[in-house]
């Protein structure tokens, strides 16, 4: 088994990475740990870590940044399954085993992917981060990933393993940001079938500094243009109408991009000061509009909670059904 693992100043928390891979009850793995040009101690404790130990290997990043960062990893791996794993985070004694023993029982055309858990060295971890981490063990539970799949990203970054011929036949990790996120739609795409673990299988370190919420490429979290360029080559049929519900910052936002490649999309809302008016060249419709068009496809980009449940009960009760009518875009 390969781990590719990239790091960047992350000197204060990489022996603890390092010592819970070592410490795997699972114990054949290499591990390629490709340095992002650091400028504190990472390079050196890494290749500290590798004098004593062969399975671990360093390489300077080709590039800069995280994704030249993996796919220098990407290059050297020599392991027949392969997971990723964060430099700041830490494996469960039991993370590879678990992931390996369910993955020998399906093999080729399979992901498998467990549960996470966000952690903090003081104070609390961020509300929106327990939300994720909440949202995507319900995912595991209910095996809903592909349903759910243009709300977030539905596997995380470093809790999933899959064969190395799968990964690199949809063409591995490459330079689109969030990585991690692209890589997801690109197993929907191949139509891996994910295994889901309901095993909290990788502890995720939170921090102020990380790079989720400091680099300009993960600022915008909703990521539009990358669900918008999946759906459309994955599920939109060009033969249904396209129904945008929700018109609010969101739904104009994704109306804009949509507007983009489709002359006429729908677009209902429940504010009755918007309804009847003009925005963008589309008429906004009322809710009840959507109920009444022959097989639609509907995304909602509603943000309130009860309102989307709402939303989703009023479509499931007329007998749409969550990934071949409708989508949650958030």
């Amino acid at each position: 088994m390969s781990i590719v693992m990239a790091a960047k100043n992350v000197e204060p928390y990489i022996k603890e990475c390092l010592d819970s891979i070592i410490e795997q009850s699972f114990d054949n793995w290499e591990l390629i740990a490709v340095d992002d040009h650091s400028n504190d101690r990472t390079a050196e404790i890494i290749k500290e870590y590798q004098a004593k130990d062969t399975r671990i290997h360093y390489f300077l990043s080709e590039g800069k940044k995280l994704n030249p960062a993996l796919i220098t990893a990407q290059k050297h791996i020599k392991g027949e399954l392969l997971n990723r794993m964060d430099a700041d985070d830490i494996m469960p004694s039991y993370k590879l085993a678990v992931l390996l023993e369910a993955w020998e029982k399906k093999g080729k055309g399979h992901v498998v992917a467990g549960g996470t858990k966000h952690f903090v060295e003081t104070g609390e971890v961020g509300e929106g981060f327990l939300r994720y981490d909440a949202w995507l063990n319900e995912v595991a539970r209910k095996g809903s990933h592909y349903r759910e799949i243009y709300r977030e990203c539905v596997i995380p970054s470093h809790c999933w393993l899959i064969h190395k011929d799968d990964f690199f036949n949809v063409g591995g990790f490459e330079d689109i940001y969030p990585e991690d996120y692209d890589l997801c739609f690109k197993f929907y795409q191949a139509q891996f079938k994910i295994v889901p673990l309901d095993k909290v299988l990788h502890y995720w370190r939170d921090r102020t500094d990380r790079i989720s919420r400091t680099w300009e490429e993960y600022k915008d979290n909703r990521y539009f243009e990358l669900k918008l360029k999946y759906f459309f080559k994955i599920d939109r049929d060009l033969e249904r109408p396209l129904v945008v519900w929700g018109a609010g910052r969101n739904g104009k936002d994704l109306i804009k991009l949509i507007h983009k490649q489709e002359s006429s999309p729908r677009w209902v809302c429940n504010n009755e000061k918007k309804i009847g008016k003009d925005i963008y060249g589309i008429k906004l419709e009322s809710e009840n509009s959507a109920l009444d068009i022959e097989n639609p496809q509907i995304l909602v980009v509603v943000s309130n909670p009860s309102e989307r449940s709402e939303i989703k009960k009023q479509l499931t009760d007329l007998h749409f059904i969550e990934g071949k009518h409708f989508w949650f875009f958030l």
